[in-house]
């Protein structure tokens, strides 16, 4: 299947269902769809060369569904019930976070007074200390005078994403005109600031997260995911992606972006932002996300936060849905996990799964989010496959 080039799908309908299978030219890898009509299922047969895609997906279903296939990997999420969430941080959201290598997490809030005891001045930006498990952590207030900022919405810069690497954190801010980084080297505790900027898409980039200070990556790259928009405030048609050597991410010029896959499967790089491709597609509903690597079950975990609920736009505190999607590499092909236009509850503007609270089979995890504007928990649990 491999060396052909063209896209193989065929339709039969049986007892009234219609089927439609697609075989990806680069996988071999054979996908179905399932519908009541012949119309509906060809209805979703994606087309990898509109719109800047390429077969690193497998391609948008029709509106108002998952994007994507089921995965085949993780059959089923579940979630521990709503009266077990855990809440803290009352009126803050954001919390982007990443595994430290002194074992704590690391995380940043917005728009809030961060933990009890709650800071006296309301910040647009602030930082905290996790410290502890799920079920008994605790958040620790740190102050910084050269990382804080001030300003509600997007009157000031807000955390998009957190990464350590080597002993220091570095993390990228959104409402800067486009995107900005910033690092520490003790902890949080002092930021210097990039003398340049993101000033084309990217507008909400957020690091690809995998263990304890950086430990278990796929390879010596850091990667950086966004929705493909000027501003953390407008949806995008797709997502796009970014990488950089692990020692120069604070070297604009040392940037590559992703513009499709080869012949062969294998990703290709440019320099040139402008080349950017699509490594994820959801027409209009591309947003804020969060992703890191499962390193039980080897798949990429992406919570991407749905900016509106059944066509019209959502208070996403209060109520909303999002998409989880797993693949085995950073760049796909991606499938479906979970979906839900409207979770039990707000799932707030951005979550993920935070990789030193998923159990070492993969299979328990935890999502963060900051629904009802609260530093929020809530435990899942996997059902997968035999093959993985």
């Amino acid at each position: 299947m491999a060396e052909h080039k063209e896209w193989r799908s065929g339709l039969v309908v049986l007892s009234g269902m219609a089927v439609l299978s697609l075989a990806c030219p680069t996988s071999g890898k054979l996908f179905e769809w399932q519908a009541q009509d012949a119309k509906d299922v060809l209805a979703a047969l994606p087309d990898p060369f509109q719109n800047g895609l390429s077969p690193t997906s497998d391609g948008p279903l029709k509106s108002g569904a998952a994007p994507y296939p089921p995965s085949k990997v993780i059959t089923d999420l579940t979630w521990a019930p709503k009266e077990r969430i855990v809440r803290l941080a009352k009126g803050s959201d954001n919390w982007p976070l990443t595994w430290a290598d002194d074992d704590h997490q690391y995380t940043a809030y917005g728009d809030g007074w961060g933990f009890e005891p709650f800071l006296p001045r309301k910040l647009g930006l602030g930082f905290a200390r996790i410290e502890g498990g799920p079920a008994d952590f605790r958040g620790v207030n740190l102050r910084s005078p050269t990382g804080e900022q001030a300003g509600d919405g997007a009157k000031s810069k807000k955390a998009s994403g957190m990464l350590c690497v080597g002993g220091v954190l570095y993390l990228w801010t959104r409402n800067a005109g486009n995107a900005q980084l910033a690092w520490s080297n003790d902890h949080g505790n002092t930021w210097h600031w990039a003398d340049w900027k993101f000033t084309t898409s990217f507008g909400c980039p957020t690091f690809l997260n995998f263990g304890k200070d950086y430990a278990g990556a796929r390879d010596d790259w850091v990667y950086v995911y966004s929705h493909d928009a000027a501003s953390a405030y407008q949806p995008a048609d797709r997502m796009v992606l970014a990488r950089v050597p692990k020692s120069k991410i604070t070297e604009s010029s040392a940037y590559e972006f992703f513009k499709g896959l080869d012949g062969m499967g294998r990703p290709v790089w440019s320099q040139a932002v402008g080349d950017r491709g699509a490594v994820f597609t959801h027409h209009g509903r591309c947003y804020r996300s969060g992703i890191t690597f499962n390193a039980g079950l080897k798949r990429y975990l992406w919570v991407q936060t749905i900016p509106g609920t059944q066509g019209k736009k959502a208070d996403t505190r209060f109520e909303g849905g999002f998409g989880v999607y797993d693949a085995p590499e950073p760049w796909g092909p991606w499938t479906t996990v979970y979906f839900t236009e409207k979770w039990d509850v707000g799932p707030g503007d951005t979550a993920s799964f935070p990789s030193k609270w998923m159990s070492t089979d993969g299979k328990t995890l935890h999502l963060v989010f900051s629904g009802d504007d609260h530093f929020a928990v809530r435990q899942a649990s996997l059902n997968t496959s035999r093959a993985k």
